[in-house]
């Protein structure tokens, strides 16, 4: 019997196509909105696997589009009632359920505060984070019941993209976003053998996430998915950060998972991994690059030809098929992992 977090990760493809089709016009009239609202910069507030769409967002955002993008701190409204000013900033609030009150505390004051325009993406059009803005992006995953999130983080990241696509003006980018699905079908069917060899891993304690660029949100969720599935110790870095002091604790034998797919970022990745492989350490490579694949200890391999800037969509899903054949190897219920609840209502 599959677990529903089986499942959902095999639905990605068609949750992702059916947001393509739905909601592509929607988007292209926020696009047009935001440009009407003309703000300089934009700030998004999130918490967990929400806060990594956001970190996605930041670059895309910025890369596309040519925004400059912060993440809020919520607690400054929540704890310390001091919420910031938001002069001439789109406020973006990201959320699965659309429940989580820090994000809805920070939308209901950003107005006040000098926001131009205030934005959601929830999987629910109900929601009180949607309810509360004055544009919504519905993720339309249907429901999720795993509580390791994986559809409805994917179709955030494809809003996104989608939303940073309309925004830059350009359609050289339209085949290359409806190519989407296909290729995590494609990556779903090369990664036959990752729940397998996750296997291997049943030792591992400790191990550090790796990844710069686009894919740096894809180092951050990958760690969480280990943290919340497999209860190991996951840390993510950017491979840059990672050098200025903490690569000190690489020996013979720790466990690195790099995220290196080809594109402009992957001449750093693979000079980092360089250093690595000298070191001794044990390498998991998701990457679309044969050379890199080659030398690994474990390949997770993706379809060439993805543009970097759509990477993270995809390669986050053999992190997840990864983090799954793990969690099955130690013989946990990987849809009922000790502790967590799907709505986290932190405050």
């Amino acid at each position: 019997m599959k677990t529903w977090l089986e499942s959902e990760i095999a639905e990605q493809p068609d949750v992702l196509h059916r947001m393509i089709e739905g909601e592509r016009a929607h988007i292209a009239s926020i696009a047009s909105a935001i440009r009407e609202a003309q703000p300089r910069y934009v700030v998004i507030v999130a918490r967990g696997t929400s806060d990594n769409a956001a970190r996605y967002a930041q670059y895309t955002l910025g890369a596309l589009a040519g925004f400059t993008v912060g993440l809020a701190a919520p607690s400054l409204t929540t704890i310390y009632h001091r919420t910031p000013r938001f002069d001439g900033a789109l406020v973006l609030g990201i959320s699965q359920s659309g429940r989580s009150i820090e994000p809805a505390r920070v939308l209901e004051d950003a107005k006040a505060r000098g926001a131009v325009m205030t934005l959601s993406i929830t999987n629910d059009a109900e929601s009180p984070l949607a309810q509360l803005t004055d544009h919504h992006i519905p993720l339309n995953a249907g429901p999720e019941r795993s509580l390791a999130a994986t559809k409805t983080y994917t179709a955030q990241l494809m809003a996104l993209a989608l939303l940073a696509a309309e925004l830059s003006g350009e359609s050289e980018w339209d085949d290359a976003l409806r190519r989407v699905p296909d290729w995590m079908r494609e990556t779903l069917d090369m990664n036959g053998h990752t729940r397998a060899a996750a296997a291997r891993y049943t030792f591992m304690t400790h191990c550090v996430a790796l990844a710069r660029g686009y894919n740096y949100c894809t180092g951050f969720e990958l760690a969480l998915k280990l943290k919340e599935l497999t209860y190991v110790v996951a840390e993510a870095y950017s491979s840059a950060d990672f050098h200025h002091g903490p690569k000190a604790i690489v020996q013979p034998g720790f466990p690195l998972i790099a995220i290196a797919p080809e594109g402009e970022g992957l001449r750093s990745m693979s000079e980092s991994l360089q250093t690595f492989r000298k070191s001794g350490a044990d390498l998991t490579i998701i990457s679309n690059s044969s050379d890199l694949l080659r030398d690994a200890r474990l390949a997770l391999p993706i379809p060439s030809g993805i543009p970097e800037w759509l990477t993270p969509i995809i390669a986050i899903m053999p992190g997840q098929l990864l983090a799954l054949g793990l969690s099955e190897a130690r013989g946990i219920d990987v849809d009922a992992p000790r502790g967590l609840d799907k709505v986290t209502l932190t405050e």
